[in-house]
């Protein structure tokens, strides 16, 4: 058990370091301005369509790295600093979530499958707590409960980690895509792989907290069951 709460608290640590690293980076690069001087948007307008992709629209939305595509109704959403921006950051970003809408159209196994189960994950992202802490404050009468809510946890810890090879896969379309076409010189090109190497790390340590709290509750519950 202690070990299990030591790894929350390394998680969290390197959570939070990883959070304001990505934030830095992502602000450092988008100083530096793109040397062709294409916007976010046309960045993204230029890949969608050079993998012949014509039904996906590009739009700006609100907030900043907010940035994301939604298969649902075929929108990349950039937020406005990456849209309106012709920074190697903004370019970065803009790929990337062009490769998932890549992915989308070429039906990339991992990203059906997390999309099939996206329902799922709502429905246990919205009670999986309340679940949780009805089985802990039952634990005595029944772990029924409990165990319910942590196979509700679980599924969300598989989405976690589902997503891991999505998100490294439209990184490397991403980069494959600026460089083959000369989106970003050498210099940007390495800029833009360190700025989503920070962005892909953000996901690797929600995966590992993830994982790590379904530790902890399944060691209540086993604890639970060896007492009943």
């Amino acid at each position: 058990m202690a070990g299990i709460y030591l790894i929350g608290i390394l998680v969290l640590a390197v959570s939070t370091f990883v959070s304001w690293r990505l934030r830095s980076k992502f602000n450092e690069y988008s100083q530096i301005g793109l040397s062709n001087g294409l916007s976010g948007a046309e960045v993204a307008q230029r890949m969608l369509n050079e993998n012949g992709i014509y039904d996906v629209k590009v739009l700006s939305v609100e907030g900043m790295l907010t940035d994301h595509y939604n298969p649902q109704d075929k929108t990349v959403n950039l937020s406005a600093d990456v849209y309106y921006g012709r920074s190697v950051a903004a370019a970065a970003v803009a790929s990337h979530e062009c490769g998932h809408a890549v992915q989308h159209q070429v039906a990339y196994a991992p990203l059906k499958f997390r999309s099939a189960i996206v329902p799922f994950v709502s429905v246990s992202s919205q009670y999986m707590q309340w679940v949780i802490l009805a089985g802990i404050l039952l634990i005595n009468t029944s772990i029924i409960p409990l165990a319910v809510g942590v196979a509700l946890f679980a599924v969300t810890t598989l989405f976690s980690f589902i997503t891991l090879p999505v998100e490294f896969d439209a990184s490397r379309r991403a980069l494959a895509w600026i460089q083959s076409r000369g989106i970003v010189n050498p210099r940007e090109y390495d800029y833009a792989k360190d700025a989503l190497k920070w962005a892909a790390m953000t996901y690797v340590v929600a995966a590992i907290g993830s994982l790590a709290t379904l530790l902890y509750y399944v060691s209540i519950l086993m604890g639970a069951r060896r007492n009943d």
